[in-house]
């Protein structure tokens, strides 16, 4: 099922039905500040399981990240958080950026990785904003399966490949093309390990 949500001034009735489809375990695809991710609630692990079966994912060696609405979830789900880190974090988010950060034992234990690792988001896109606002928790990220551009950018494309695989795709127009800048910051020295959209100044 596809909807259309205004990009600047989401629909409070549509926020709703989105989030009531996350609470029950809902897989949905959704606008972000990059490409179109693919999610759902992190407390749901049929969902996250659903979602790794899509694409053909192991849960444990996924690496998926969570989207936050800012970053007072940081301390639920990572830790050793340093004041320059913490900075760091605060000069680029929200922001095109994926931070690879040392997991909490708060992580789901379906996504603690044998790194002790999560990647964490913090989309400046406002459908994001509001879905996690009104869902009071993160969500699940991951990109679309497609080969080509359109496949992850256009709602309408998105739907016609895996419309029958997901409960809800989220039309806020079309995305962009390039991907999240992952910054892994799990240890002290620092490395972009993959360039995307945003340009990482330590």
């Amino acid at each position: 099922m596809l909807i259309n949500v205004h990009p600047v001034n989401p629909q409070p009735r549509l926020i709703k039905q989105i989030v009531d489809c996350l609470k029950s375990g809902g897989i949905i695809v959704y606008p972000t500040d990059t490409i179109y991710g693919l999610g759902c609630d992190i407390f749901q692990p049929a969902a996250i399981e659903k979602i790794c079966q899509l694409k053909n994912l192991n849960p444990l060696k996924a690496q998926l990240s969570f989207i936050c609405k800012d970053l007072s979830h940081l301390s639920d789900f990572t830790k050793n958080i340093d004041t320059p880190l913490f900075r760091t974090l605060k000069s680029h988010l929200p922001g095109p950026f994926t931070f690879i950060l040392p997991a909490s034992k708060q992580v789901p234990k379906l996504l603690q990785t044998k790194k002790s690792t999560i990647g964490i988001r913090i989309p400046n896109n406002e459908i994001c904003k509001q879905i996690l606002e009104a869902l009071g928790n993160p969500i699940i990220s991951t990109s679309l399966p497609g080969e080509f551009v359109e496949d992850y950018t256009d709602p309408e494309i998105i739907q016609q490949n895996i419309g029958n695989k997901v409960d809800l795709i989220v039309d806020g127009g079309i995305g962009g093309t390039e991907p999240s800048t992952i910054v892994d910051c799990s240890t002290d020295d620092w490395q972009v390990i993959r360039q995307g959209l945003g340009q990482f100044e330590a």
